[in-house]
């Protein structure tokens, strides 16, 4: 069975679970939405954005050094407890995250950050692609190319390296309902030897 964005966008607003999640989840169920729904509540996933309001000041700051030297991450990573912030899973997330960062480069750490000229540039891109496409086919393609690009430059809506299944957001939802805790990647800094910024 095909599952549409529809569905998944659906079901995302229902639980607030992660994109991989909604869709995994749907796959499952064959598209019956509330038996998706239910799949997620039962692995915790959709009960992790009920807790995204609650305020996380404790945490910890990682870093990770990768190639030698060459590439270097420091992340800030919170959550609403110490108690958490100590744990393993906690700690592996982070690493996990820095990682990712090192491994992909990401410029952004959401769609919230990037400008107004960064978006207005790709939508003229896509735009030009799809000249002589129906009017109506024209705004999906654009709105389409315009969230593959934010996927592809902006930190949590990037596939996981190490689960490209998985986007770094849903990672962190995970988290969240195995830990119990709202956790909240605040910001991080790339640095590799000979770039500048």
């Amino acid at each position: 069975m095909q599952i549409t964005a529809k569905q998944v966008n659906e079901l995302r607003q229902l639980t607030g679970a992660g994109l991989m999640d909604c869709k995994k989840a749907l796959t499952e169920s064959s598209g019956d939405i509330a038996e998706a729904e239910k799949i997620l509540r039962k692995k915790g996933i959709a009960s992790a954005s009920k807790k995204a309001g609650r305020e996380a000041s404790e945490g910890l700051i990682h870093t990770y050094i990768h190639l030698g030297g060459k590439v270097g991450v420091m992340i800030e990573l919170n959550c609403e407890t110490d108690f958490v912030a100590k744990t393993d899973d906690f700690k592996n997330l982070a690493h996990d995250i820095a990682l990712h960062i090192a491994a992909t480069g990401p410029q952004f750490l959401d769609r919230k950050q990037v400008d107004e000229a960064t978006i207005a540039r790709e939508k003229e891109i896509a735009a030009s692609q799809a000249e002589g496409k129906p009017a109506h086919a024209v705004e999906k393609i654009v709105q389409g190319k315009l969230d593959k690009f934010f996927s592809s430059v902006c930190l949590l809506e990037q596939p996981f390296v190490k689960n490209p299944d998985q986007s770094i957001q849903d990672l962190i939802s995970e988290r969240i309902a195995k830990l119990g805790e709202n956790i909240l990647l605040r910001r991080y800094s790339r640095f590799q030897v000979g770039e500048d910024g």
